[in-house]
């Protein structure tokens, strides 16, 4: 081995690579959710995704798996701190917390839960582009690399009935859903779900930026679609929820150095 080769091997060992924690006891796992859910929610306020007292995440909570941390009902995003989530079991009683629960954030999200035993974490908001698109009711069509990630791993949920209060409705959504990343709420919004509540977040925003740029396209000319099997293939590199991890990472750091009392 040359002396080129053997710098360039002790500089690659010496890199720092960023991934995901393991937990050896519940309640740091269960700290960390809250965190990132805390971290989640200054994000999407960051970015404009909230609408009234509409948009919820939920981090199931690592011990009982049939309660979910989320947001509590008329709380800004923007304010959201640890210390204000709620605990919610899956008959809509809130067992930790000084808030109430939002009636469509239990509706949806609790049917989700017992529908994907690996889903972690759900995302939905009432964000702007997402929204326009669902009025539309089209799905994503693979037109960039970025929206290639949701190609074949998106559904729409064709039917629109009102806000959600009802748990019919969020098993229909749940079906919809099915064992895909994302679904397209038509008239609502979109909703996106992850095995860490940062590849949730992840996958919602780069769903309403596709959204975005979907939209852009359509309204500029015909877009040109990838390819059947570029897409696929994309969608091989880039739609894992290790991907959804790391992409994420640049955005959390930037609202954690910013807004530093998220984690009270």
């Amino acid at each position: 081995m040359s002396q080129e080769e053997e710098f360039l091997n002790k500089l690659a060992t010496d890199l720092i690579y960023r991934f995901p924690p393991n937990f050896d006891d519940v309640e740091g796992e269960r700290r960390h959710r809250k965190e990132r859910l805390a971290v989640a929610l200054r994000v999407f306020g960051k970015f404009g995704f909230e609408e009234g007292v509409a948009g919820h995440i939920t981090a199931r909570d690592p011990e009982h798996t049939d309660h979910f941390w989320v947001n509590p009902f008329g709380m800004s995003f923007k304010h959201i701190r640890v210390s204000d989530l709620i605990l919610v079991n899956h008959q809509g009683q809130v067992v930790q917390g000084r808030h109430p629960v939002n009636e469509a954030a239990f509706a949806i999200h609790s049917q989700l839960h017992q529908a994907r035993p690996d889903v972690v974490a759900a995302a939905h908001s009432h964000s702007t582009y997402g929204r326009a698109l669902s009025a539309l009711g089209q799905k994503l069509a693979p037109i960039t690399q970025d929206a290639c990630a949701f190609y074949e791993d998106h559904g729409l949920f064709d039917d629109y009935t009102g806000v959600v209060t009802d748990l019919e409705e969020g098993k229909r959504i749940a079906a919809a859903l099915g064992g895909q990343k994302a679904v397209i709420l038509r008239n609502h919004g979109l909703l996106t779900v992850g095995d860490s509540v940062d590849a949730a977040a992840w996958w919602f925003v780069t769903m309403e930026r596709s959204c975005q740029v979907q939209l852009l396209a359509q309204a500029a000319g015909t877009p040109v679609p990838i390819e059947h099997e570029n897409a696929v293939l994309t969608r091989g590199q880039l739609g894992n929820d290790l991907v959804a991890w790391v992409n994420y990472q640049p955005i959390a750091d930037q609202v954690i150095r910013e807004q530093p009392d998220l984690f009270d």
